[in-house]
C-alpha cells in the first residue's frame, strides 16, 4: 500500500476510531466504489462525480494503510476497473491495461518523485537526476480502448473492462472516422488509447434530447462510452467520437524504442492519432509547471481532458520499477480540481423551442467559469427546477457539465433571505400567449401553435440541419435571411429555390447559389427515419424516428419493383398511413416499438393538426421520395407480421441501472429479440426488467401484477428462458 498516494492526515483519522468503526466503514466505502464502478465502466451513468469518487477512495486507501488486515485481493484498491459485460463477446488483454494512481497537489507529485528515485536507487531530490525524465500527456477523459494489428491491418479491438479482460467492439470501433483500417507500415503491434466525444458533439447530442423532452447525458466520458458499447455500429456511426493513442505494445521480447516519448511518435509514424499536447524531457518541477500552464489552457480544448499523466520516460526504469496493486509505479495521474463557483439567479425566464418546449432559463450574475464567462444555464424543465429547489434571488452553486455545458448545481441554502422567488410557468406563451399545455405523464410544458414565431425558425433550421434534410450550406444565416424575405411558407418551400433566387441574398454569388441548389437537389433523397426526424414531431428523438419508419415499412409495402416516386408512390402512401391512423386507429401508434402514451400522443397530434399532417404530402409534390426503410423480421406463413425471436410479441420496459447494460443497450437487445420497448408501465406490458433505483416504474408494475425481472432473469429471457410463472 506504500505505493499508493496516501493522505497523512486520513489515515491518522480512520487509526483514531479504532479497528471495529474502521472495519464498519471500511465496507461501506468498498460497497460504494464497487457500485460506482459498475455503474461508470458498465451502465455508463456514473452517480458520483470524479471528485466524489476520489474521495471515497483515497479515504479506503487511508483505512487499509491504518489497518493493513482489512486489506484483501478483492479490495477496490487492487481490483481495476470492473468486470465486463455479457452483452458483448470477451477479449483477454495480451498485457494488462492497467489503472492509474491519483495526485492532487504539487507536493504528491513531489512524494511521488521521490518513490521514483527510491525505486531506481538515485539522489533523492532536490539534487538533479539527469538519467530521470518525465513525461507528461493530458489525461483524456474517455473509455480506455486496445487495438490489435496484423501486418498493419485493424483486425480486433477491445475496452479495458477488468484490465485482464475486455469486450469486443471491433465493429464499433470502425466506424470511428479517426482511427484508420490500415496502418502506414505492414507490422503486428498493440495500440492502446482512449475514445472520447468532443465537446461541441455532446452538446448537439444534448440539445437535441432536450428538445426531444428526453432525458440529458451527464458529461462526454459517459456518452462517448455508451455511444461506443452499442449493440448497433451505426448507432456508434452517428456518434461522431474520436481517439488519441498513448501507448504502444510491440510483438516480440525486445522493445523497438527505448522510451515513452519515442513510443508517440512511432505511433504517430504509423498513422495512428496521437495527442500533440505533451511534452517529455523533465523534471519533476518541470512537470508541475506544464500542469499549471494547463490548469486553463484546457478550456478552450475541444475535448475534455481532467488532467495530466505524468510517466517514467524510459521504458526500462518502467520495467525496473513494475507493479503495485491495481496501477504502475512508473506512473501517476494528477486530477484537476473540480471548477465551481458562486453567483445569483437572477431571473427565470422560459424560452419556446422548435417544438414548443418551454425550457425554463437561468439569468445569471455574470460570472466566469472554466475559462469562460457565463450569464445564461438552462434548468431543464419545472420538475428540475422543484428537485433542485432553486428561486429567483438564490445565491447557487454553478459547474460546467462535461467543461461544456453551464449547470447549476443547486442553491447556497445557508445564502438565503426569505426574499427568493418560487419559479412558476406561465399559464400562456410569452411569444404568442396561446394557453400552454402540459403533457400529461411527462415534464413537458408546450405551447401547441404550430405557427408561433419562436418556434418557426428554429423549426426550420431543424428541418434543413444535419439531423434533418442535411442541405449542406443552409445554416441559419441562410435560413434567417429566407424567412426574412418570405421566401420560406412551408418546408417544401426548400425544395422550390433556385439559382437566381438565391443570388438575391446578402453573401451570395452565383457558384454559392449553385453549390446550394444541387446540396437541395442531393436532399430529394433520404432515408425516411431522417425525413421523419426532420419534421421536428414532439418527442420524436433520432431512435424513435427510426423504429417510426421501419413499423411503417412494415404496414405499407411497395407497390410491387421499385418503390416509385409521385403521388402514387410510398412515400406518399405512408403519409396517408400515418394520417389515417391519427385519425382512425390512433392506439395502433404504441405499437411503434419504444412509443409509449407520451410519444404517442404526440405523433396522434402531429398527424391529426391540418396544419402539420400535409407536411409529408407537400415534400412529395416538390419531388423528395424516401429511401424505404428495412422491414423488421416477421414470420413466414401466417400473415400477421409477428416479429420474430424469444420476445415475440412482447412489450417490456427498462427502468433503473442495469450493471451490465445502459438504456439503449438494453432496449437495442429487446428488439434484437423480437421484443418492443415501451417507455411506459401499462396492462400491455408483459415485463418490467428493473435494475437499481427502479422508482415509481416498478411500483405501477407492481400495482397491475405486470411480470418484473432482475438483469439475471432478463438475459435468460433473451436466451430464450422463459421465467417461471410469477416472476
Amino acid at each position: 500500500m506504500s505505493d499508493l498516494p496516501v493522505d497523512p492526515a486520513l489515515v491518522e483519522a480512520a487509526a483514531a476510531g479504532g479497528l471495529q468503526v474502521a472495519t464498519e466503514r471500511h465496507a461501506q466505502l468498498a460497497a460504494e466504489i464497487e457500485r460506482a464502478n459498475r455503474l461508470y465502466y458498465l451502465a455508463d451513468a456514473p452517480e458520483l462525480s470524479d471528485a466524489e469518487y476520489d474521495a471515497r477512495f483515497r479515504e479506503l486507501v487511508a483505512t487499509e494503510t491504518a489497518f493493513p488486515e482489512l486489506r484483501s485481493d478483492d479490495s477496490p484498491t487492487v481490483k481495476i476497473g470492473a468486470q465486463t459485460s455479457s452483452t458483448f463477446a470477451e477479449v483477454r488483454h495480451s498485457r494488462p491495461m492497467l489503472s492509474l494512481g491519483n495526485a492532487f497537489s504539487a507536493d504528491e507529485l513531489r512524494a511521488f518523485d521521490a518513490r521514483v528515485r527510491k525505486g531506481l536507487g538515485l539522489a533523492a531530490a532536490p539534487e538533479p537526476v539527469p538519467e530521470l525524465r518525465y513525461g507528461a500527456e493530458l489525461k483524456i477523459d474517455g473509455l480506455a480502448i486496445s487495438l490489435r494489428f496484423e501486418a498493419g491491418r485493424f483486425v480486433l479491438g477491445a475496452t479495458r473492462g477488468d484490465g485482464t479482460t475486455g469486450e469486443d467492439v471491433t465493429a464499433n470501433l470502425r466506424t470511428i472516422a479517426a482511427i484508420p483500417a490500415r496502418l502506414t507500415e505492414a507490422v503486428s503491434i498493440e495500440a492502446r488509447g482512449e475514445v472520447y466525444m468532443p465537446k461541441a458533439e455532446f452538446a448537439r447530442i444534448n440539445a437535441e434530447r432536450e428538445e426531444a423532452g428526453l432525458a440529458l447525458y451527464a458529461n462526454p466520458r459517459n456518452s462517448g462510452a455508451g455511444s461506443l458499447r452499442q449493440m448497433d455500429p451505426a448507432v456508434t456511426a452517428g456518434r461522431r467520437l474520436s481517439a488519441w493513442f498513448y501507448q504502444l505494445v510491440e510483438d516480440g521480447p525486445e522493445p523497438h524504442v527505448a522510451t515513452q516519448s519515442a513510443a508517440l511518435a512511432r505511433l504517430a509514424a504509423l498513422g495512428l492519432p496521437v495527442n500533440p499536447e505533451s511534452a517529455a524531457g523533465l523534471d519533476i518541477e518541470g512537470v508541475i509547471a506544464f500542469i499549471e500552464t494547463w490548469r486553463e489552457r484546457r478550456h478552450g480544448l475541444p475535448y475534455e481532458t481532467d488532467g495530466v499523466v505524468l510517466k517514467v520516460d524510459r521504458l526500462d526504469q518502467q520495467a525496473r520499477l513494475g507493479l503495485v496493486a491495481r496501477a504502475p509505479r512508473w506512473a501517476i495521474a494528477y486530477k484537476f480540481p473540480p471548477e465551481q463557483v458562486l453567483t445569483v439567479v437572477e431571473a427565470i425566464v422560459p424560452y419556446v423551442g422548435r417544438t414548443g418546449t418551454l425550457t425554463p432559463v437561468a439569468h445569471l450574475r455574470p460570472v466566469k467559469v472554466a475559462g469562460s464567462t457565463v450569464a445564461r444555464a438552462t434548468l431543464h424543465n419545472l420538475d428540475e427546477v422543484r428537485r433542485k429547489d432553486i428561486r429567483i434571488g438564490d445565491t447557487v452553486i454553478l459547474q460546467k457539465a462535461g467543461d461544456v455545458i453551464p449547470e447549476v448545481v443547486g442553491p447556497v441554502l445557508e445564502a438565503r433571505t426569505g426574499a427568493e422567488i418560487e419559479f412558476e410557468m406561465p399559464a400562456e406563451c410569452p411569444v404568442c400567449a396561446t394557453p400552454i399545455v402540459r403533457d400529461e405523464g411527462a415534464v413537458r410544458h408546450y405551447c401547441p401553435n404550430l405557427r408561433c414565431p419562436a418556434r418557426v425558425g428554429q423549426e426550420y433550421g431543424h428541418f434543413a440541419g444535419r439531423a434533418g434534410m442535411d442541405i449542406e450550406g443552409a445554416g441559419w444565416a441562410v435560413v434567417e435571411q429566407l424567412l426574412q424575405r418570405g421566401l420560406l411558407g412551408s418546408r417544401a418551400d426548400f425544395f422550390r429555390l433556385d439559382v437566381e433566387t438565391l443570388m438575391t441574398l446578402e453573401r451570395y454569388a452565383r457558384k454559392s447559389a449553385e453549390n446550394l441548389v444541387a446540396a437541395i437537389e442531393r436532399a430529394r433523397r433520404r432515408p425516411l427515419a431522417r425525413i421523419l426526424n426532420a419534421l421536428g414531431i414532439p418527442q420524436v428523438g433520432e431512435q424513435t424516428a427510426i423504429d417510426l419508419a421501419s413499423w411503417l415499412a412494415a404496414r405499407i409495402p411497395p407497390a410491387g419493383g421499385e418503390p416509385m416516386g409521385g403521388p402514387d408512390g410510398w412515400t406518399a402512401r405512408g403519409a396517408a398511413e400515418l394520417r389515417r391512423i391519427a385519425e382512425t386507429e390512433p392506439a395502433a401508434f404504441e405499437d411503434v416499438p419504444g412509443v409509449g402514451a407520451t410519444v404517442a400522443g404526440g405523433l396522434i397530434r402531429y398527424f391529426s393538426e391540418p396544419a402539420s399532417r400535409d407536411v409529408l404530402a407537400e415534400l412529395v409534390a416538390v419531388g423528395v421520395e424516401a429511401e424505404q426503410p428495412a422491414v423488421r423480421p416477421v414470420a413466414a406463413g401466417d400473415g400477421n407480421e409477428a416479429a420474430v425471436g424469444p420476445l415475440a410479441g412482447k412489450t417490456l420496459v427498462v427502468t433503473g441501472s442495469l450493471a451490465g447494460y445502459d438504456r439503449q443497450a438494453a432496449e437495442a437487445a429487446i428488439r434484437a429479440a423480437g421484443g418492443r420497448v415501451s417507455g411506459s408501465v401499462s396492462k400491455k406490458t408483459d415485463y418490467l426488467v428493473a435494475g437499481e433505483s427502479a422508482g415509481s416504474k416498478l411500483a405501477k408494475a407492481q400495482e397491475l401484477g405486470v411480470a418484473v425481472l432482475d438483469e439475471g432473469m432478463f438475459r435468460r429471457l433473451l436466451a430464450g428462458d422463459p421465467p417461471a410463472a410469477g416472476a
